[in-house]
């Protein structure tokens, strides 16, 4: 049974995929029928093919993740975390200030993951 202490523990290898330079690493963690909706209101991206893709793309764009307070659990199968995400893109240095929702399934992947973020949660350096 998926425990709260293994939620998070997912979550913190998200980051660590991303900090590591390891898109396939991240793409490991989701359930093949996955989605990502990020940021929320945005098109959401359905299955493994569409996730990597995406996450390939993101992870070489992305200099570092960094938590703004303690990955949070809950009584159910979802957990949250507030970071920063610092990207530079053609010169340009940028942090978006962002919540996770990741839901996961009982085998422990992730199978919905909503990034909160909008225009005014990013600054420009």
């Amino acid at each position: 049974m998926l425990t709260e202490a293994d939620m998070k523990a997912n979550m913190q290898r998200y980051l660590d995929g991303f900090n590591k330079n390891d898109p396939e690493k991240v793409i490991s963690l989701f359930a093949a029928d996955a989605q990502v909706e990020d940021p929320v209101g945005s098109e959401k991206l359905i299955g493994k093919g569409s996730l990597a893709d995406f996450f390939r793309q993101s992870v070489a764009s992305v200099k570092q993740l960094k938590l703004e307070a303690p990955i949070r659990g809950s009584h159910g199968n979802s957990a949250a975390m507030a970071f920063s995400i610092h990207v530079e893109k053609e010169g340009i240095k940028t942090i978006i200030h962002c919540i996770d929702v990741m839901t996961f399934n009982d085998a422990g992947k992730i199978i919905d993951m909503k990034a909160y973020w909008g225009p005014e949660d990013a600054q420009q350096l």
